[in-house]
């Protein structure tokens, strides 16, 4: 079976007038299999949102190439739906039809559409909140309101940059619970890129380190071998999970120093 998303031998580099081009990202070789929840974990400004806009088809590679599901890509992701780290909805219109929106460009009449809409707010825990328009909600009720605007339309594949880094502790690990529950009554191709490796570690299949910039690659894929369902909040407390937080950290922490200009040992 061919993977779901496949990043073949792929530079990314971008003009810079005056001077010759930036290479953010060289070499990338990254599969991620139908049904896989994979993260990608690096130092900030390591190009970790590049590759997932290259998966997304908003990036063209200047070398290698992106495949999807076998086929070549060469426009946007049809197949993939994208959740961002800001919410893309809509002030003026009601959740409902922030998240009936897709199914009407689409082509889909606007009763049914709403109707769906309606069970799809259900199912993220906003049962009664069709007519809320976003500032009349939390921060967390309108990530569950982009949720379902992604997840209504039933794509093959989900993007996810940092989709719930402006979120405090607490509503990021009920995310986070909600997340894992969807995502495992189909088991969609999840590709999730995050900094928080402890994150990277609770929801994923496997966890890829990328190092830091310019020229930035793939230098570590860890599989995670935890058993599923899991308990979020309880994993992070159990020794396997913090055997893998260990050894991961180990190549993550080297990265990270290097970003700032720091040795191992020294100070901050």
């Amino acid at each position: 079976m061919e993977p779901a998303v496949h990043l073949r031998s792929v530079d990314i580099s971008f003009a810079v007038p005056g001077k010759p081009p930036f290479r953010a990202v060289s070499g990338a070789e990254l599969a991620v299999g139908p049904g896989e929840f994979l993260s990608i974990v690096g130092p900030t400004g390591c190009g970790k949102s590049t590759l997932l806009n290259a998966a997304a088809g908003l990036l063209r590679p200047s070398a290698g190439d992106v495949r999807i599901e076998g086929a070549t890509l060469s426009g946007l992701n049809a197949r993939a739906g994208y959740l961002f780290q800001s919410n893309a909805l809509m002030p003026w219109k009601t959740a409902g039809d922030n998240v009936a929106i897709g199914l009407e460009i689409a082509g889909i009449p606007r009763r049914e559409a709403l109707s769906r809409a309606h069970e799809w707010l259900t199912r993220v825990g906003l049962r009664g909140f069709t007519d809320r328009y976003p500032h009349m909600l939390s921060g967390g009720q309108r990530k569950r309101v982009a949720l379902a605007q992604v997840l209504i339309r039933d794509p093959d594949i989900l993007l996810m940059d940092e989709p719930f880094g402006p979120l405090d502790a607490q509503t990021r690990l009920i995310m986070h619970e909600l997340l894992l529950r969807l995502w495992s009554q189909d088991r969609k191709a999840v590709l999730f890129v995050t900094h928080d490796l402890e994150e990277a570690i609770a929801l994923s299949d496997r966890v890829v380190i990328m190092s830091t910039g310019p020229e930035a690659r793939i230098i570590g894929d860890f599989p995670i071998p935890l058993k599923r369902p899991r308990d979020i909040a309880e994993i992070r407390l159990t020794p396997e999970f913090q055997s893998l937080h260990r050894e991961i950290w180990h190549l993550l922490k080297e990265q990270v120093l290097k970003t700032y200009g720091l040795q191992a040992g020294a100070g901050a």
